[in-house]
């Protein structure tokens, strides 16, 4: 009746139990990359699932991962563009650009980005300053208060180098804003023992890993309004220290998916002479 040969009927019913076997696996499966995206705030999409179950020893093939979270709709987060704080000061002191476009470094401490960005609170606005290295990704100084004057670029700064591992003339990239402009900041620089270098004003790609950082930052916390600026405090805190630097793959040419702080330990293992 139904135009199946008595073979294929005969081995569709031997092929039951791996069949069973097999599905039971896949549940198995998607129950690990469920806990995985649930961990990353539901950020991670196949890719980055894929490499943090190879990272716990779960050989498994990344068409398949793809598949099953394709099947049963998990899927990672999709950044949005922001708008941004730049606001360029009426007598301000450009740098020259020295990046052009260039976001990449050879070893830690030698170039760093940074930028600022508003979070919204029901008690009122928080503002966020960073400084990241482009040699690991990792968010070595920020910064948080309710106002964006020169002073929180600055203790931003001031985290960076206080952790230790800047080189002499250190490149520090931000855009043209106000803040950036200050004599505060560029006197910071200067004590530092730094160079300052800006992008043009209205030019986004300029200062793209700056800004592309907030970006995931706001599409990960999954928080876009916080009741007030303590709690944002703590949750962005959390978010840069222990998730980001700590625990955030990234892929990297030479490495693979790792996280900031594995990327500046494997530079720095690659520097080091040889005995």
């Amino acid at each position: 009746m139904l135009g199946v040969s008595r073979s294929t009927y005969y081995a569709h019913r031997a092929a039951g139990p791996a069949r069973a076997v097999r599905e039971r696996a896949e549940e198995v499966l998607v129950g690990e990359i469920r806990v995985l995206h649930a961990g990353s705030r539901g950020a991670y999409g196949a890719p980055r699932v894929h490499a943090a179950l190879r990272r716990a020893g779960r050989a498994v093939n990344s068409k398949k991962v793809e598949r099953l979270m394709r099947k049963h709709r998990i899927a990672g987060i999709t950044r949005r563009r922001r708008r941004g704080l730049t606001r360029q000061a009426k007598r301000a002191v450009f740098a020259l650009d020295l990046k052009g476009r260039d976001f990449t470094a050879p070893r830690p401490g030698m170039r760093l980005v940074g930028d600022m960005t508003e979070l919204v609170t029901l008690e009122g606005k928080l503002y966020l300053a960073t400084c990241i290295d482009l040699a690991t990704r990792e968010v070595v100084g920020w910064a948080m208060a309710d106002h964006h004057r020169a002073e929180l670029p600055v203790a931003a700064l001031r985290m960076a180098a206080g952790r230790g591992g800047l080189e002499y003339r250190c490149i520090m990239h931000t855009d043209r804003g106000s803040e950036y402009t200050s004599d505060e900041f560029r006197t910071e620089i200067g004590k530092l023992r730094m160079r300052q270098s800006m992008g043009r004003v209205g030019s986004c790609y300029d200062n793209a890993a700056a800004e592309s950082w907030f970006a995931i930052l706001k599409a990960e916390i999954g928080t876009t309004v916080w009741e007030t600026r303590e709690a944002a405090r703590a949750d962005v805190f959390r978010y840069i220290e222990v998730e980001y630097n700590r625990s955030r793959l990234r892929r990297h040419p030479d490495y693979g998916y790792v996280t900031p702080l594995e990327t500046r330990s494997l530079l720095r293992q690659n520097l080091a002479p040889a005995a």
